[in-house]
């Protein structure tokens, strides 16, 4: 069940920062059947009140995801820094498409620069997010969910605990 707005939002703004930054964005969900589906995120907006967040997917790389997400509203987003391994995976049970605003583009082509930069810190070539991520914009969808869980996925002792706040 996805938190009500007298729950406190699961990320706080460092998290909220990290996670529209240069990270590496792996969607997932499973459909009906319970056969996973996974895809590339090509940018992330947190809204202001860190309540919800919507992946950008390129819909044509996307389409058993999309299904899986229509069918279960179940996902699953892990959000993964190259350079460190840091890595924060959410979670939902009410995600479906929404509209993509005017500025979600420009995201995006920000989020690619900022993942091309970190890959390049990890001895990257930066076009590597390019050819990982290049879409055409009338190819980008919307995903919005609530997180309903919130996990630390750096590998190490807290690995799959909670994450904490800030």
């Amino acid at each position: 069940m996805p938190p009500t707005n007298a729950d406190p939002p699961l990320l706080d703004p460092e998290h909220a920062a990290f996670i529209e930054g240069g990270v590496s964005i792996s969607v997932a969900s499973s459909s009906e059947a319970n056969v996973p589906a996974v895809s590339r995120a090509v940018g992330c907006r947190v809204s202001p009140d860190r309540r919800r967040i919507t992946v950008f997917l390129a819909a044509s790389r996307s389409a058993a995801l999309l299904e899986a997400i229509a069918a279960s509203r179940r996902i699953a987003a892990a959000f993964s820094q190259p350079s460190t391994h840091r890595t924060i995976q959410l979670k939902g049970v009410d995600a479906g498409q929404t509209a993509v605003e005017p500025a979600d583009h420009e995201r995006a082509q920000r989020y690619l620069r900022a993942l091309g930069a970190d890959l390049k810190l990890a001895s990257y070539d930066e076009e590597v997010a390019r050819l990982l991520l290049g879409h055409e914009p009338a190819d980008v969808v919307a995903v919005a969910f609530t997180p309903s869980a919130a996990f630390n996925q750096t590998p190490g002792p807290g690995a799959g605990g909670p994450l904490a706040r800030s």
